[in-house]
């Protein structure tokens, strides 16, 4: 472990201030420390907000709700009006992680969570993410958890949050306040930036800036929602690929569409074609595949996630027939005894 100063914020300003290029924020700590204690990430100074009052609170906002960046995990997939009004959030939520990181775990702590790639963790090996112009050790190495989408010459990383696609499919902007007092707001599809040439510049957050709150937009009422997550074990372990869906239904047609895909991209990865694709059409299988075939690429960027594109295609239709309610259709037809009407 290398020394650090340890500094404790009295207010967002005062935060701000102390904030400089080998500064990091600490809440939850659930992914900092990890990094810390294999010096891959090495803050000269660790500055805890985790005590600021107010911002653990989840309070009305217009027809939506303001999440608190200091409200854990645990305490935002339980409350009942997200369970309510946005299950999938909720879902995406006590998808990741295990209980105990999800008690300690904070809504902008998650968002800023660093990527699980190998090569990211090991700093004996090349990674443009951690040290900016060394190369790509994943490039002709292996990596099963590297991206499909948005990758470039100079990183493969996957973004490892649920959470991240769960607020995505809702399209719920993240609350930014900056070193001068203002406060802005961004899709949290746009937080994000894609790797290029600098895959060591991970969010449009610029100096001093900090996460204050996620806005999240009025419930989608009618809608069917889930969150299907396929890992390789059944807890704690972060997504091969990931499915969050909002379908709301106009008797036998879907009215409206939305998807977001996880564990494939540097950031909640979503397509407005796809949405296109399923927006007014009946929930068929031709229709699923359709939209599936447009979403998966023709090759991966990577040989270990070839088998990607054929669980990203049959996790997108098995979510589909889930919100549709097709599943339950055709699986009480397939049940049904021999002989009997179907």
């Amino acid at each position: 472990m290398k020394p650090f100063d340890y500094q404790r914020a009295h207010s967002l300003a005062d935060a701000s201030g102390r904030m400089g290029d080998a500064a990091s924020i600490i809440a939850g700590g659930t992914n900092l420390l990890d990094l810390m204690k294999i010096q891959v990430m090495t803050p000269s100074r660790v500055i805890d907000i985790s005590r600021l009052p107010g911002m653990d609170r989840i309070e009305p906002h217009g027809d939506g709700l303001r999440i608190g960046a200091l409200v854990t995990n645990t305490t935002l997939a339980t409350d009942a009006r997200i369970r309510a009004g946005w299950p999938v959030l909720s879902r995406a939520i006590l998808a990741g992680a295990s209980a105990q990181i999800r008690n300690k775990a904070t809504t902008g702590g998650n968002l800023l969570q660093r990527t699980r790639c190998p090569y990211f963790y090991d700093t004996a090996m090349a990674c443009n993410k951690r040290a900016p112009g060394t190369g790509c050790s994943a490039q002709g190495g292996s990596g099963r958890m590297l991206a499909l989408f948005g990758t470039s010459d100079d990183c493969l990383a996957a973004h490892p949050s649920d959470m991240a696609v769960g607020l995505a499919v809702l399209g719920a902007e993240v609350e930014i306040r900056a070193s001068s007092g203002d406060t802005r707001t961004l899709p949290v599809t746009q937080l994000y930036t894609l790797p290029g040439n600098r895959p060591d510049i991970e969010t449009g957050l610029e100096k001093g800036d900090i996460i204050t709150a996620v806005i999240l937009p009025a419930p989608r009422i009618g809608t069917r929602q889930t969150y299907r997550k396929v890992r390789d074990r059944a807890s704690y372990a972060f997504a091969l690929v990931s499915v969050a869906a909002v379908l709301k239904m106009d008797g036998d047609t879907i009215a409206e569409a939305a998807l977001a895909f996880g564990g494939v991209a540097p950031r909640p990865w979503t397509d407005a074609a796809v949405n296109g694709l399923l927006t007014g059409k009946r929930p068929e299988p031709a229709t699923f595949e359709r939209a599936a075939a447009h979403l998966v690429p023709d090759t991966a960027p990577h040989p270990d996630t070839a088998f990607k594109r054929p669980l990203l295609r049959r996790t997108l239709i098995a979510t589909l027939r889930e919100a549709s309610g097709l599943a339950g259709q055709v699986d009480t037809a397939r049940n049904a005894p021999s002989g009997a009407p179907q």
